[in-house]
């Protein structure tokens, strides 16, 4: 795989201050499942009476790991819980190996831990087709048990990244009363970003006490304007997780009713996402795709999806070129409706398009200074109606064929 030599330009300053989350503990060490001088493998244990809710892929190929989640999720156990992430491997497309896979690690994690295999779930992310050497993993486990602390979040963090230039977190805490609710997750993510899902794994954890199909219903909700609505290449991963774990432990009851947990927990799953688009594969610029004035959602989505996959336009951000004929490109090819003399087409606050025709204020160089800008805004404005729909990506540069070429090297 190819080394990582640089931090993406976009990255954050430093991995955020995290708040303990009470009831969960993280533990992180080198297996050895692909890399070398680096942690690989990391585990959350969750006291007893956590929700967990998920959202996973729908790629038709996904992984056993993806498999397995999906037929635990909808556990109301009152035991706690387990969650073990390997990078390096995907066990995607390995046959009946990659089901033996996941139940030898289960059980091994039921074992060390003394939860029911039930309540153990697994992830693994990395190079798709190849056997997953899971005695690297039980091996290590009673080592993964006893480090396991309510500080080493960042540890998990740093464990289940790929080709990932830095290791992702966001955090929320609010006011209920006298009492503090915590929210911190984590997440990997940087090609193979696509919705249905984006191509990551994410772990949220809350001290909030919450139903699990409270949980789940919020998730589920959320989801679809945060992480459904990245893209950094159209590719959509096998392995796609989601995972958000409440543990209860602050006592403040909660419900997917409740607007400023909900507020929160749309920030750190919102953050994240934007971290994965930030650390996108070779990526120089963050771009923000806006479409209103459609008839419809979908068709919003349609033509925001179209704009932000569209190769011709990613590239045109990339050699920082103001190339609005892409955009209308991308606006008609999509299928969805649209109307040539009545779309608008903004560059931030520059009205480039209008009418059917270049706008009259418009200057190309200033297209051209504003695309010199790390954070770049493409407003469309349909004319036809009210819906609207956002999406986020980011440019295409040489740097995406050179990691993607030597991805398995």
């Amino acid at each position: 795989m190819a080394k990582i030599e640089h931090i993406s330009p976009l990255a954050p300053e430093h991995f955020p201050d995290l708040p303990v989350i009470k009831g969960a503990s993280f533990s992180a060490l080198e297996a050895g499942i692909k890399y070398s001088g680096r942690k690989d493998v990391m585990l959350a244990v969750l006291q007893p009476g956590s929700t967990i809710a998920g959202v996973f892929t729908k790629s038709a190929t996904r992984s056993a790991a993806v498999l397995d989640c999906q037929a635990k999720i909808g556990s109301d156990e009152p035991s706690g819980a387990a969650i073990l992430v390997n990078a390096g491997n995907a066990n995607a497309f390995t046959g009946s190996n990659g089901e033996s896979s996941v139940r030898a690690v289960t059980q091994a994690v039921s074992a060390s831990t003394g939860l029911p295999e039930s309540r153990v779930f697994t992830s693994s992310t990395g190079v798709i087709g190849e056997p997953l050497p899971h005695s690297r993993i039980t091996t290590k486990l009673e080592e993964l048990r006893g480090a396991l602390s309510e500080d080493n979040i960042e540890d998990a963090a740093e464990a289940i990244r790929t080709t990932d230039t830095f290791a992702k977190g966001a955090c929320k805490s609010i006011k209920v009363g006298d009492k503090s609710v915590n929210i911190a997750g984590i997440a990997k993510g940087s090609g193979m970003i696509a919705p249905d899902m984006a191509t990551m794994l994410v772990y949220i954890f809350t001290d909030a006490k919450i139903s699990r199909a409270e949980l789940q219903t919020l998730v589920s909700e959320l989801n679809e304007v945060t992480f459904n609505a990245i893209t950094v290449d159209s590719d959509t991963s096998t392995s796609d997780t989601l995972l958000v774990a409440a543990t209860g432990a602050s006592e403040v009851e909660l419900s997917s009713y409740s607007v400023e947990f909900k507020h929160a927990l749309h920030e750190v799953m919102r953050d994240l996402a934007h971290q994965v688009v930030r650390d996108g594969e070779g990526a120089t610029k963050f771009v923000e795709v806006k479409v209103t004035g459609a008839q419809t959602s979908t068709d919003a989505r349609i033509h925001a999806s179209a704009i932000a996959n569209s190769p011709l336009v990613k590239t045109a951000i990339a050699g920082e070129d103001p190339n609005w004929g892409r955009v209308i490109m991308a606006i008609g090819k999509s299928g969805a409706a649209a109307d040539r003399d009545l779309l608008s087409i903004r560059f931030g606050d520059l009205l480039v398009a209008e009418n059917g025709w270049v706008s009259p204020t418009y200057k190309e160089e200033d297209g051209s200074d504003y695309m010199k800008q790390q954070n770049i805004v493409v407003h469309v404005d349909l004319g036809l109606g009210d819906a609207e729909d956002t999406m986020w990506t980011c440019d295409l540069t040489h740097g995406y064929i050179t990691i993607n070429a030597d991805y398995r090297s």
